[in-house]
């Protein structure tokens, strides 16, 4: 079947998928089409229902690995904006459209003295993506703010308010990414936060860096948030983890693994492999479900330390999680990640899982 592109708004074909991702991989989408309404966005899902094409939802691009092959399907960019906040109790629930840019978000909020989410600052991607992944850092989790998700179902094309005890939160998981993947396209996120609220500074490295006097002074009342944001983004800018055309460590998809979660049993014997290879100490979290274990700690003490490369790929300079496409192929990361996965795996005992979304 052959699609026309007067049946689709902005609608294109052969489109290069690798300049809408940060790590800048990726063949070309069989068919494109970036989505500015939700009436769009509804044609959009309609008309490909129709076609039996497959279709992927992308945002901010910021954790897909396109494969070289690209996209045989409807690639379908969500761009809605909007920005709204109301008071409700006291609190104030900021509503974003799935097409902000997330950081644009938390500069918003740190803007207005909302306080909630200043410890996100630099995460790269959008709105849509945040409840999806439960993106979290420096002691924050989206999970903690989110009133709700507003979504469109691609099945019955309805609209669906999914509260967020509803939304199976956990580390890096929600319901979006586990049993209802693909049955959503998320176009709104409403997110609960504190006016006039003191900013989170439970993290270790982040209370350490503000301690240290290296943060700005703060000016005003209330601009400790402000203070928060600034010292985040220079910590993320140090790893190389806030997207940056200056910056060719920054050409990546972020964290490539997520931190395992290891039950009581499976830590035991974690510990004691890591004796048998010298390690008295090793540094771990407790976590719900079990002992958190750095995944960066693993990958650098499997014998992939940070700048390594390997063809026109590496591991970054400035963190051990972080693959860089320096001029490679979607092919020589997907090999470099196999041999880190199977280095942890054999010297540890761990099977790394892969934070970043991977489309064949």
């Amino acid at each position: 079947m052959r699609v026309t592109p007067d049946k689709l708004a902005e609608f294109r074909a052969e489109v290069p998928l690798s300049q809408f991702t940060t790590i800048r991989l990726g063949g070309n989408a069989q068919y494109f089409v970036i989505c500015r309404t939700l009436d769009e966005i509804v044609s959009a899902v309609s008309f490909f229902q129709t076609t039996g094409f497959p279709l992927m939802i992308l945002g901010g691009g910021s954790n897909v690995v396109f494969s070289d092959n690209g996209f045989r399907g409807l690639v379908l960019k969500v761009d809605l904006k909007g920005i709204s906040v109301r008071d409700e109790g006291g609190s104030a629930v900021l509503t974003a459209s799935a097409g902000e840019a997330w950081d644009d978000v938390v500069r918003f909020a740190v803007d207005n003295n909302l306080a909630g989410i200043e410890c996100l600052s630099g995460i790269p991607g959008s709105v849509g993506a945040t409840p999806i992944q439960n993106v979290g850092a420096y002691g924050q989790e989206v999970k903690d703010t989110i009133v709700s998700v507003r979504v469109l179902d691609r099945q019955s094309l309805g609209i669906v308010d999914i509260a967020a005890a509803e939304c199976k939160f956990g580390y890096r998981r929600s319901r979006f990414k586990g049993e209802d993947r693909n049955r959503y396209v998320v176009v709104e996120v409403s997110y609960r936060l504190i006016p006039s609220g003191e900013p989170t500074i439970k993290y270790a490295e982040l209370k350490e860096y503000i301690e240290s006097g290296r943060s700005r002074e703060a000016k005003a009342p209330g601009s400790g948030l402000a203070d928060v944001r600034e010292a985040v983004l220079a910590l993320r800018r140090r790893k190389s983890m806030v997207v940056d055309p200056e910056d060719p460590n920054s050409r990546s998809v972020g964290s490539f693994f997520l931190n395992p979660v290891l039950s009581k049993d499976e830590y035991e014997v974690f510990l004691e492999k890591s004796k048998h290879f010298g390690f008295d100490r090793v540094p771990s979290f407790a976590s719900e479900g079990g002992t958190k274990v750095p995944a960066a700690w693993l990958v650098e003490n499997a014998g992939f330390q940070k700048g390594m490369r390997k063809g026109g790929v590496g591991i970054s300079a400035n963190h051990a999680l972080a693959l860089v496409n320096y001029a490679g192929t979607s092919k020589e990361l997907m090999e470099l990640a196999s041999d880190i996965e199977e280095g942890v795996r054999e010297k540890f005992g761990i099977a790394l899982e892969r934070e970043a979304v991977i489309v064949n």
